[in-house]
């Protein structure tokens, strides 16, 4: 009789501990990730971080705190969370805030999910101006990429006069898929130099600018056009092209550092973004 009862007690206590017993989940014991010692995005230079659009719903700049202005743009799914979609004849405006204005080098970061131009030039990011054709920094998909291999400009207007652009040639195996896309400027060598996917792809000087910039007559930021192509024209001194269009992929993921962030920093920031963190 004793023996049963032990018997049955031994069984109660094992079917208690085996239903609160947890199932081994691996992934609760792996390490946090980090690249370079960083665990997030966020870790990388956040004391110049000028401007930050995540585009999770919201057109606001987070760092400023301010609000856009939206004509025919929606949400989509981005490489973190949700991104800027894109369409013919669309775009987002914001007022740049007093950190984007008084740059005088930076680093501008964004993913760029786009088909190749079939219409004209794809506009992807404007610090417009004024008064000029071109914005006092503008970033654009040129008309002579090939399906597969990108051309980019980067357009700069230093001192309000005398625009110069820069050309970044070849870049393979841009277009159809989310690449991570940065451009910098940096005072100190006057060196332009762009990245994608946290590789140098580019990188040298332009004749004409030297040391710290200096946007004047600047206007509306623009996303996903140039600045010439909105409704109306951010410049008084032209209105639109037809080698130029719109966007109709998607932006995520867009930030400007009041510095050129180093090699080093570009990768990190592109391998986190790219892993969702």
């Amino acid at each position: 009789m004793k023996t049963k009862y032990f018997l049955l007690m031994a069984s109660v206590v094992t079917l208690g501990l085996s239903s609160c017993q947890k199932e081994f989940e691996p992934s609760s014991y792996a390490p946090a990730l980090s690249i370079g010692g960083f665990n997030s995005a966020k870790q990388i230079a956040p004391s110049n971080l000028a401007a930050y659009w995540a585009f999770d719903g919201s057109l606001i700049d987070s760092v400023s705190n301010g609000a856009g202005t939206n004509t025919g743009t929606t949400f989509g799914t981005g490489i973190k969370g949700k991104s800027l979609q894109g369409a013919t004849d669309s775009y987002f405006l914001s007022a740049p805030s007093a950190k984007v204005l008084s740059l005088k080098s930076f680093t501008i970061t964004e993913w760029v999910n786009t088909p190749p131009p079939s219409n004209g030039i794809i506009g992807l990011f404007s610090l417009s101006n004024k008064s000029q054709f071109w914005g006092n920094l503008e970033i654009f998909v040129e008309n002579g990429s090939t399906n597969e291999n990108a051309t980019l400009k980067i357009v700069f207007i230093n001192n309000g006069t005398g625009d110069k652009t820069y050309t970044a040639s070849n870049v393979v195996n841009f277009f159809g898929k989310w690449n991570a896309l940065s451009v910098s400027y940096d005072e100190t060598t006057s060196t332009v130099k762009v990245y994608v996917n946290g590789s140098r792809v580019s990188s040298g000087k332009l004749d004409g600018i030297t040391g710290p910039l200096n946007f004047v007559n600047s206007g509306n930021l623009v996303f996903g056009t140039t600045q010439f192509m909105t409704t109306p024209s951010q410049t008084t001194s032209h209105s639109k092209e037809p080698w130029a269009s719109y966007l109709i992929g998607q932006l995520d993921e867009v930030k400007i550092f009041n510095k050129a962030l180093s090699d080093e920093e570009v990768g990190y920031l592109a391998k986190l973004e790219g892993r969702g963190k």
